[in-house]
């Protein structure tokens, strides 16, 4: 998993509430067990006709938003079954950051653990960063996790909290194989230890 790094992106607003895992990706795209190649179908059935044609009014179909990175959302994203192919579809996209005043729980730590940022904010903090998005591809934020900042295009600092353990992983690029191989040598002495304390197992 990459490192999360400071930087600075294009936002979208999605000022939808209860957006759901089937919304960000349908379950016609469920039988990959890959990450990669999702993000062209992430809000499929919002972004394309049954013709496969883009729908030009979706905002990430809209030339000034399709580099986005950060989204800027309503209520309670990313409700609805736990598919973890949501977050790959989103990352696959190219989104590292989501601002919402509330997450799903499964999803929340789904997002973590595939390098990307939920952050959560109340209503009028999240109306501020819709505002600044609204303004396309020349309103870029700037997101600082060590700091916990996002800075809007007109330098207004806004902070965020973060789980501290959470925090740690996305700045080291720590995912769960990531946080186990950080033991490798504590692993490889108990094994050593355990074949000849127990050489018939």
């Amino acid at each position: 998993m990459k490192k999360f790094e400071k930087f600075t992106g294009i936002a979208a607003p999605m000022p939808l509430v209860n957006i759901d895992t089937d919304m960000i990706i349908p379950k016609g795209f469920l039988k990959t067990i890959k990450r990669t190649g999702l993000g062209v179908h992430a809000f499929d059935e919002m972004r394309y006709d049954r013709a496969g044609n883009e729908i030009p009014d979706f905002v990430l179909n809209k030339p000034q938003y399709r580099k986005t990175e950060i989204l800027i959302a309503g209520d309670n994203f990313g409700c609805g079954s736990s598919r973890e192919h949501a977050p790959w579809a989103l990352a696959d996209f190219g989104i590292k950051v989501i601002v919402s005043t509330s997450f799903a729980d499964i999803f929340f730590n789904n997002a973590f653990k595939n390098g990307m940022l939920p952050i959560v904010l109340p209503a009028e903090q999240v109306e501020v960063l819709m505002k600044d998005a609204d303004r396309g591809e020349n309103a870029r934020m700037t997101v600082d996790l060590e700091a916990q900042e996002i800075t809007t295009s007109d330098g207004q600092v806004i902070k965020f909290e973060v789980d501290a353990f959470k925090k740690h992983c996305l700045l080291n690029g720590l995912d769960d194989i990531g946080l186990t191989l950080e033991k490798a040598a504590a692993i490889d002495s108990f094994e050593s230890q355990s074949a000849q304390a127990r050489p018939w197992v």
